[in-house]
């Protein structure tokens, strides 16, 4: 286990479990933050023995996003670049979390909220707690959705509750956000910790092909058929010179379930 006094990094069982580690401000994040968080990220894409990531908050929030009396403290306007905090801050957590050939689940145990939604949207996978809510607060500070919001919410929701969230700052909770697609899965809060786990592990468990399935859906997100439909090939036969590959053939064969390496 890795611990600096705002990211706890616990990697068990081929999952390394990232923790936002400011519960006090709800994991409101400062750029102090975001660059061990970056950190983290970083080193759990080259560790070979983590083949699946979480990320979750500490407490009972899953992040509020920007920390706002930092910014507060830094001063407001021509003093400072909320442009550059972004490039700086949150938009290289979501680029990795999106790029990396492994799989990320936002474990969603509170609020996300203006960045913090951002964050949990852009996982590949999305658990969230029956208490839990999303909130796409700019809006009520003049402000306008960032670190991927406005990417992934007409995505995820539709362009129609994109627009209403982003012009009102209003909140989904829990059952809206999986009735709409946002989400995979809502558990009650005392289950989420196991439901969680149960699928981290089985995804870590997975061959190199999940990552290269990511590749091939985020690349389809944004090309024409024809262009996604060669991509996908390519990814094919990446998969096909894998060492999962021949276990998973050869476990088929023998009718036994595979034992893959993520080689």
């Amino acid at each position: 286990m890795s611990i600096s006094d705002t990211v706890i990094v616990k990697k068990e069982n081929g999952v390394a479990w990232i923790t936002i580690n400011r519960p006090e401000v709800l994991n409101a994040c400062d750029i102090d933050t975001l660059k061990k968080l970056q950190a983290a990220l970083r080193d759990a894409e080259r560790d070979a023995f983590v083949r699946c990531l979480v990320l979750t908050g500490a407490g009972r929030a899953f992040c509020a996003g920007a920390d706002l009396q930092s910014l507060k403290k830094r001063g407001v306007g021509a003093d400072i670049s909320l442009m550059e905090d972004l490039r700086e801050g949150f938009n290289p957590i979501v680029s990795k979390m999106r790029s990396m050939d492994k799989p990320v689940i936002a474990m969603i145990n509170g609020a996300a909220a203006g960045a913090g939604m951002g964050l949990a949207l852009a996982a590949d996978l999305k658990i969230m707690a029956d208490n839990a809510k999303f909130v796409e607060a700019f809006a009520k500070i003049g402000l306008v959705p960032d670190s991927g919001a406005t990417f992934f919410m007409p995505r995820l929701l539709g362009i129609s509750k994109a627009m209403e969230l982003a012009f009102t700052g209003d909140a989904i909770d829990a059952k809206d956000a999986e009735r709409l697609g946002a989400v995979n899965k809502v558990v009650p809060l005392s289950q989420l910790e196991n439901e969680t786990r149960l699928l981290a592990e089985k995804l870590a468990k997975g061959p190199r092909g999940i990552g290269l399935a990511k590749r091939a859906i985020n690349k389809a997100l944004y090309v024409d058929l024809d262009t996604a439909l060669d991509y996908e090939a390519y990814m094919q036969e990446i998969a096909g010179s894998t060492e999962d590959y021949k276990e998973g053939l050869k476990a088929f064969g023998e009718k036994r379930p595979p034992q893959f390496q993520g080689k």
